[in-house]
C-alpha cells in the first residue's frame, strides 16, 4: 500500500532570502557598539588612573612619616590641617544631613502636586545646586562678618559648606525615596501603622544604601572646597580643636599656602592632596559599612 505524500512535506523551512545578510549586519553592529563602549570606558578611566597614580607617586613620601599624622604644621606635620578638615566637615554634615533628609521626605511623602511650599522648596534647591562655592562663601562672609560683625572661625566655614551640601543631600535622598515601591507603603498602612513610622521603619531603611551614597558624594565635594576656607577662616600652623574660636587650618588651605611657598614645598602640597583623598575614601567606606549593617536583610 503506497501512502501519498506531499512533494513539499520533506522540504526544510526556507528562510527569507535576506535573512543571512540581515543577521550578519546585526552581528557586525553588535561588535562595533561593544568595541565603542569599551573604548569609551578606557578613555574615561585613562585620566582617572593617571591622576590617581600621579597623586600616589608624588604624595606618598610625606605620608610615610609618622610626624605628618601626629605633629602640627609648625612642627613639620599636618595634624592641625587634618583635624581642622574633619571638624569643619563633621559640623557641616551634622547640620546638612538631617536637614536635607527631612526636606526630601517632605517633598516625596507629604507634599502635594499643588503645594506652593513644595514648588518654592524645589526651586530653591535647584538654585542652590548650581551656586559656586565662592558665592556661598561671600554670602556667609557678608552676613557673618559685615552684618553681624562676628569673628572668623571654622564654624563659619561649616555654615558655608552647609549651603553647598544641603541641595546634594536633598536631591540624592529624594530620588532614592521615589524608587521605594509604593506597595511597601500601602502594605504598612493596611496594617494600621502610622505614616511617620512607615517612613522611619520601612521607607528609609529600604533606601538607606542609596541615601548614604548620595550623602558621601556631598561630603566628598565639600571636604575639598578651598573658597570658603580662604575667605571665612584664618590660617594657623598650630593645633586648634575649637571651631568656634580662632583660626583653624584645613587641608585645602594648607595646599594653597604650601604652593605659595615655592617649588620646594610641592611635596607637601601633593601629600596634603593625597591625604585628603584618603580621608574621603575612609569616610566613604565607613559609611557604606554602616549602611550595609542597618539595611533591611534580604532572604
Amino acid at each position: 500500500m503506497t501512502v501519498a505524500t506531499s512533494p513539499h512535506a520533506a522540504d526544510p523551512v526556507k528562510k527569507p532570502s535576506g535573512f543571512a545578510p540581515m543577521a550578519r549586519r546585526r552581528r557586525v553592529a553588535d561588535h562595533v557598539v561593544r568595541i565603542a563602549v569599551v573604548l569609551a570606558l578606557l578613555v574615561a578611566l585613562l585620566p582617572l588612573v593617571w591622576l590617581v597614580s600621579t597623586l600616589v607617586i608624588r604624595g606618598i613620601e610625606p605620608l610615610l612619616d609618622v610626624d605628618w599624622w601626629t605633629l602640627p604644621e609648625r612642627s613639620g606635620g599636618a595634624a592641625n590641617a587634618i583635624v581642622g578638615t574633619l571638624i569643619q566637615t563633621a559640623l557641616a554634615a551634622a547640620i546638612s544631613i538631617p536637614l536635607g533628609i527631612f526636606v526630601a521626605i517632605y517633598l516625596v511623602e507629604y507634599a502635594t502636586a499643588k503645594s506652593w511650599l513644595a514648588k518654592i522648596t524645589t526651586f530653591m534647591v535647584d538654585i542652590l545646586s548650581g551656586v559656586p562655592s565662592i558665592v556661598a562663601a561671600l554670602f556667609v562672609y557678608a552676613v557673618w562678618r559685615t552684618t553681624l560683625g562676628l569673628p572668623r572661625s571654622g564654624f563659619v566655614v561649616a555654615i558655608a559648606l552647609v549651603l553647598l551640601m544641603v541641595p546634594l543631600v536633598v536631591r540624592a535622598t529624594e530620588e532614592m525615596l521615589k524608587i521605594v515601591p509604593q506597595d511597601l507603603r500601602e502594605a504598612s498602612y493596611a496594617l494600621g501603622i502610622p505614616k511617620w513610622k512607615t517612613i522611619v521603619r520601612i521607607v528609609l531603611p529600604t533606601a538607606l544604601s542609596g541615601i548614604v551614597t548620595g550623602v558621601m558624594l556631598a561630603i566628598a565635594r565639600v571636604m575639598g572646597e578651598s573658597a570658603p576656607v580662604l575667605i571665612l577662616v584664618g590660617s594657623t600652623r598650630a593645633m586648634n580643636w575649637n571651631p568656634f574660636d580662632g583660626n583653624q587650618e584645613s587641608l585645602p588651605l594648607m595646599m594653597v599656602q604650601q604652593y605659595n611657598n615655592g617649588p620646594g614645598a610641592l611635596d607637601r602640597v601633593w601629600g596634603a592632596a593625597l591625604c585628603l583623598v584618603i580621608l574621603v575614601a575612609l569616610v566613604y567606606f565607613g559609611a557604606k559599612l554602616v549602611a550595609r549593617l542597618f539595611a533591611p536583610k534580604s532572604s
